[in-house]
């Protein structure tokens, strides 16, 4: 059988599967048993687990647990909320101020998490009451916390980020000096669409009553008290990177531990809270290292059969302009983020995109930023959109599924207008790399 048909075939078996429901690892994995048997023989299985311990032998990978075991200690520990109250009786006087202070909130918890599921879901069980409260916009109130959730990807520590570097063989470190400005450059865009709307109507972002915001300075100042410690940790971890003093995986197990010293500093640290956490931490590294066992060997047999060949020499011929090749590559992100999880998108078009991304002359450090954009894209939109279901779930039956996706299109467009000027301009995400490592 010719590898174009079986090409074919792998993508309707995908797609069929799916729609069943079936969980894409195991449909990947599946199919790559399938292939193996079939084209190969039995012998031929040896290659499904030699993919998966070639994977695994990356010392890197390690930090993986450790910032997923760090984000969750954060996470049970209270940080959120002592940020949120923190934040919300500076800027509470400002008409959209809430909304700005979400933002602003879910950026720090980005540095401190990094997952968007514990970020959305705090942020839902925290920020949406209090806009809800003040008769904030509803849709303005859910945009605000599913796009500023899913900014813990674009802010550093990522865990997208790491996989890709360890996918595309490049430094985990530049890939992290490189989101932090497009990442906060989406940031402002929320901040900026959030004031520029309430400015214009108020009645869309009430300011707190005075009798919730007017406190004595010093008692404003000693809300932060309870936070200090944590964003150090946060912040002594990336500069440990930035500054070469630790690897990647030493820097995470030291923030793994720094949180642990903050939430017994904290007096929330119980030997209940540490079961808790190591738990969720095992279920979210479960969960995609299941996901990156079953695409790398369906990949791993696809590209014995030459189907990575293949797909890229196809992809290569759809034109001879560079950039209509990236614009198709970024469509094919945008297009599986409907029905797939990032791991998933990331594991799957990568073997295929990297060599021909690399032949083009792009920058693979620039290209995880694209990546990592179009992923924030896929977050926001219906059918899969992960971040509206993560607030579904937070809000219950305060929210209808309907509403939260009907409230994501001025942040997805938001989201294109990052990406069109990170694509359009490559030196704003490799500018701060080439400062800091020449």
């Amino acid at each position: 059988m010719e590898i174009g048909t079986i090409t074919f075939l792998i993508i309707g078996s995908m797609a069929g599967l799916l729609m069943l429901g079936v969980p894409l690892a195991f449909v990947s994995g599946a199919i790559a048993v399938v292939l193996a048997v079939t084209q190969f023989g039995v012998n031929a299985l040896f290659i499904v687990g030699s993919r998966t311990v070639d994977f695994l032998d990356s010392f890197a990978l390690i930090a993986v647990p450790m910032f997923v075991l760090m984000a969750s200690i954060m996470e049970k520990s209270g940080v959120a909320r002592d940020l949120y109250r923190a934040f919300h009786v500076w800027a509470g006087s400002v008409r959209g101020g809430i909304g700005v202070v979400t933002t602003g909130v879910a950026v720090l918890l980005g540095a401190t998490t990094g997952i968007i599921g514990g970020e959305i879901v705090l942020l839902g069980l925290i920020a949406l009451p209090q806009m809800l409260k003040l008769n904030y916009d509803r849709k303005l109130a859910i945009g605000t916390i599913t796009a500023g959730g899913s900014l813990g990807t674009m802010i550093p520590p990522s865990i997208i980020l790491i996989f890709y570097g360890l996918t595309a063989e490049v430094s985990i470190s530049h890939l992290f000096l490189a989101t932090l400005v497009p990442g906060l450059m989406l940031a402002s865009f929320y901040v900026a669409y959030i004031l520029v709307r309430c400015g214009l109507n108020p009645e869309l972002g009430p300011p707190l009553p005075p009798h919730e915001r007017d406190m004595p300075l010093r008692e404003k100042l000693a809300l932060f008290r309870g936070v200090i410690l944590p964003m150090m940790v946060a912040g002594g971890v990336l500069v440990s990177i930035y500054a070469g003093f630790a690897s990647i995986t030493e820097s995470a197990a030291l923030g793994a531990f720094g949180a642990a010293i903050a939430a017994w500093v904290r007096n929330a640290f119980s030997f209940a809270m540490l079961s808790e956490v190591l738990i969720q931490a095992l279920r979210t590294c479960g969960m995609v290292f299941w996901l990156v066992f079953g695409t790398n060997a369906l990949i791993g047999v696809y590209n014995l059969m030459g189907g990575i060949a293949f797909a890229s020499d196809m992809l290569a011929g759809v034109s001879q302009e560079p950039a209509v090749i990236l614009a198709v590559m970024i469509g094919v992100f945008i297009l599986l983020g409907f029905f797939i999880d990032w791991i998933g998108i990331l594991f799957l078009t990568m073997p295929i995109f990297l060599p021909v991304l690399t032949q083009l002359g792009y920058d693979p450090i620039w290209f995880g930023i694209v990546f990592n954009l179009s992923m924030q894209i896929a977050y926001l939109t219906p059918p899969f959109g992960p971040a509206c279901f993560y607030l579904k779930g937070a809000a219950g039956d305060t929210l209808e599924l309907t509403e939260i996706f009907a409230a994501q299109w001025p942040f997805i467009g938001l989201q294109i207008l990052a990406l069109l000027i990170v694509v359009m301009w490559p030196d704003l995400s490799l500018w701060l790399p080439r400062l800091v490592y020449g």
